[in-house]
């Protein structure tokens, strides 16, 4: 076949490399620096075997910023745009995907979106847009793992029960590495929905290992005991149990509002404690921090987590705008910014120069560089994992 997928982010990228090992794809992004990296085959985003593949195993893979002239003879068109949640609407900011389906629908091609969606969205632009073509796929990958779980995916799930969800779910397994894995399909709304409520799962279990840590810290006793005794039941398992600041990233933070908003008038309690918990634990760790009397608190990365590039919505952001507003001065370490400052917050050059300048040093997930600062160190991280 031959595929456009258009944003060069985790998802589209991945998808790219994935399905150029048996297609010819061309990725599309309307960022021309990005564009022209991986032209140089450089990756934009921090993923060891994204750039492994793209030095090795991209001959099929070539990148446009021009969607348009790209279209020409192309059998399928992958929709991996970014889609924010927009408080003012209550609502996921679908925009960016509307706008390539009024592009696309033109030449009259089929279009799979596996950007995240709100529930009946694919119904509603059916309707609303006046083109039956329209599919959804929701992908769960992880940051820094994309396209391995692209290569060994967990489950392939098509929103589509006819023949022609059949063929794109033969599409991804075919170019998976793992060829037992489950195929799924399902009508749009459902798939839709597994994608909000497994995410939303995933947000749910971080908030009830925090708040375990957050009881055993108000209590003196130690979380990982009771976490270790807890997770050797093979029903609750280890996965997912690794205290932290909060969950945040490109994902969690957005689903878990925008099924709140799919909710709307049905009966609810567990999903709106989802979103609450995780602004508790902020606040308790704040509390918690400032029982220490810091004047100078120090901020190892920006990062959700190890093999990671992103800051969107990392928690340990929420923690220090906190202490700033209790009069706490903010210093900064995070070595892939390139600024002297982080919004108002000064960016040191290096870990001992934190050290130096702070009273504490927060970091929502260990690493073996912190040993020798340990005794300055604030985390709740336990297992030292992700």
């Amino acid at each position: 076949m031959k595929i456009v997928i258009v944003g060069m982010g985790y998802v589209g990228l991945s998808n790219a490399l994935l399905l150029s090992q048996v297609n010819d794809v061309i990725g599309i992004d309307t960022d021309f620096d990005k564009i022209q990296k991986l032209k140089n085959k450089q990756s934009p985003v921090e993923d060891d075997l994204i750039k492994d593949y793209l030095q090795h195993k991209s001959k099929n893979l070539t990148f446009d910023t021009d969607l348009i002239n790209s279209l020409i003879d192309v059998d399928l068109v992958i929709v991996s745009t970014p889609t924010d949640y927009d408080p003012q609407k209550n609502y996921f900011n679908v925009d960016s995907v509307i706008a390539v389906i009024n592009m696309v629908k033109k030449f009259n091609i089929p279009i799979l979106i596996k950007s995240t969606i709100p529930i009946g969205f694919v119904s509603d632009s059916k309707r609303k847009l006046n083109y039956d073509q329209i599919y959804f796929s929701p992908e769960f990958l992880r940051e820094g793992r994309a396209l391995y779980d692209n290569l060994y995916p967990s489950r392939i799930i098509v929103g589509d029960k006819s023949d022609f969800g059949k063929k794109i779910s033969a599409l991804f397994k075919s170019a998976a590495l793992k060829k037992d894995c489950q195929i799924i399909l399902t009508n749009p709304d459902e798939a839709e929905a597994i994608k909000l409520f497994a995410n939303n799962y995933l947000a749910m279990r971080i908030s009830f290992f925090n708040e375990l840590d957050s009881y055993a810290l108000n209590n003196n006793l130690l979380a990982e005991d009771i976490i270790n005794g807890i997770c050797s039941d093979p029903r609750i398992g280890d996965s997912y149990n690794n205290p932290s600041f909060g969950y945040g990233g490109y994902c969690l933070p957005k689903d878990t509002r925008q099924l709140l908003a799919n909710f709307g008038s049905t009966p609810q309690n567990l999903f709106n404690a989802i979103v609450e918990s995780n602004e508790t634990r902020k606040n308790f760790l704040v509390s918690s921090i400032m029982k220490l009397n810091p004047k100078a608190v120090g901020i190892y990365r920006l990062v959700m987590k190890h093999g990671s590039d992103n800051f969107r919505s990392s928690s340990i952001q929420d923690i220090f705008y906190k202490l700033k507003s209790k009069n706490v001065n903010i210093f900064i370490y995070e070595p892939t910014l390139v600024s002297d400052f982080f919004d108002e917050f000064p960016v040191v050059s290096s870990l001992a120069e934190l050290n130096e300048m702070t009273d504490l040093i927060l970091a929502n997930r260990w690493d073996p560089e912190l040993d020798k600062f340990s005794r300055k160190v604030y985390t709740r991280d336990i297992f030292n994992e992700n």
